[in-house]
């Protein structure tokens, strides 16, 4: 079996093994970052469309998306788990390895994928009451969920081939990619929904072609050829060596984000005490966070493969000076995002009020609270791409878990029990948790890099 490095791989090796450091986390971050910034951006179009339906159809949207996001958690973990120990073969120089795992990767995906369509689109109204979702929510996005179940099969091997190529620096592609994706869903999102006054069937329904548009190309750059990066059904395999340590990676980061997901939910439902809109506006509330924190979350990614190989290469000072680099870049980005998003919160408001005022000021008042974590999650998502290149999955499901399940969920719980702070309580566990979560992260982070230098660095 062949595995051969292609010249621009050598080059991005070189680069990563040894370049500057601030450059290589900007030059690997930066696409990454604007990939992660445009998905939020086609996120948020996207309710804004919903939007022009109908109110309760913008409620479903957030609603239904994180459930879709509690399902999407086995992939996208994943993709993350596995693509840490590509990586590190990758900086090692263990090519074959690195076809293995690739080829392997594409198969435990591609069955797990079809496996969950197959155990719950018979039970789809069943799995939503389940998830303790609105009646009235279920009315209108059932079908939306329905063909968004299709879509996660697709976004299950797309997650592997954005890992892929993330791991061998050709962050470039995945961005002009991410835009031809975008260009596809919103072009046909905005024919359904203006055009031919389509319902949110048919949002999920463009979803589903843009997701079909990027995974040809995955075809294309992936099942074709030698490359140690390329699939190969002979380099399939489930031999230990080659499986155990991603499945080993992997399960803490799935569980990581099924349970935050699921936290979310739960979030949600506590939301409708306030009203069904209230879901609708914490929705758009996080979709207006993620303009800040997809990028910061681009750049972990970034580095965390860069963290990784490094790590594979034995270059220990240089996995201290990749966490640093990082976390420089992220905090300023959530302090200069998040003031300019609050400086124009009115407007930003009016585009997914759907006319209504009260709308309108519940997402004011719920975003207010919401953007003063910014700051604080650009520290913890530099924590955790320290902590995912070290291979440290298990120390970021722990610190995760308690960003929910400790400092939000019983804490919302308090707040609508013990004070008048009413819809204001919405915003306020919001920020609570998020500033909460960077005071936990900090802490971990000292302690990992005391135990990093003490084990690796001492002469």
């Amino acid at each position: 079996m062949k595995a051969v490095l292609t010249k621009k791989d050598e080059k991005f090796l070189e680069r990563s093994l040894n370049g500057t450091m601030w450059k290589v986390i900007l030059m690997i971050g930066t696409p990454l970052a604007l990939y992660q910034g445009l998905t939020q951006v086609f996120t948020i179009l996207d309710t804004m469309m919903a939007a022009h339906i109908s109110k309760e159809s913008v409620s479903a949207v957030a609603y239904l998306s994180q459930l879709n996001h509690l399902l999407s958690a086995v992939g996208g973990g994943l993709a993350i788990g596995a693509g840490i120990q590509i990586s590190r073969a990758f900086g090692e120089g263990n090519l074959e390895m690195v076809r293995k795992r690739v080829s392997s990767l594409y198969a435990i995906s591609f069955t797990v994928g079809v496996g969950m369509l197959l155990l719950i689109l018979p039970f789809t109204n069943q799995f939503l009451k389940l998830a303790g979702t609105p009646e009235t929510l279920i009315e209108v996005g059932s079908k939306y969920f329905i063909v968004q179940l299709f879509t996660m099969v697709v976004t299950f091997l797309n997650n592997v081939y954005i890992a892929v190529e993330r791991a061998r620096g050709n962050a470039g592609r995945i961005f002009r990619l991410n835009l031809g994706v975008i260009t596809v869903k919103l072009s046909l999102t905005a024919l359904f929904v203006y055009v031919l006054n389509g319902d949110l069937v048919m949002i999920g329904l463009a979803s589903l072609v843009s997701q079909v548009f990027l995974f040809s190309f995955a075809i294309k750059n992936s099942f074709i050829g030698d490359g140690a990066f390329s699939f190969s059904l002979k380099a399939v395999t489930m031999n230990k060596e080659v499986t155990s340590p991603m499945i080993e990676r992997s399960w803490p980061v799935i569980a990581e984000k099924a349970l935050f997901a699921f936290g979310k939910t739960i979030v949600n439902s506590m939301c409708t005490l306030y009203g069904d809109n209230m879901v609708g506006a914490m929705g758009v509330s996080n979709n207006l966070g993620g303009i800040t924190t997809n990028p910061q979350n681009g750049y972990q990614e970034g580095a965390a493969a860069v963290i990784s190989q490094n790590m594979g290469a034995k270059k220990y000072k240089r996995v201290l000076e990749a966490f640093f680099a990082v976390l420089m870049v992220n905090i300023i980005l959530g302090a200069v995002i998040s003031s300019v998003e609050l400086w124009q919160l009115d407007f930003l408001a009016g585009l997914f009020d759907s006319g209504s005022d009260e709308f309108h000021d519940m997402i004011k008042l719920v975003y207010r609270f919401e953007a003063l974590g910014a700051v604080p999650l650009g520290i913890n998502s530099s924590v955790l791409a320290l902590l995912y290149g070290l291979g440290k999955t298990k120390t970021t499901l722990g610190i995760n878990l308690a960003r929910v399940f400790v400092f939000r969920i019983p804490v919302f719980w308090f707040l609508q029990n013990y004070t008048n702070f009413g819809q204001a309580s919405v915003g306020i566990v919001m920020m609570v948790s998020n500033v909460s979560v960077a005071v936990l992260s900090s802490i971990v982070a000292a302690v990992v890099i005391h135990r990093f230098k003490k084990e690796y660095l001492t002469d």
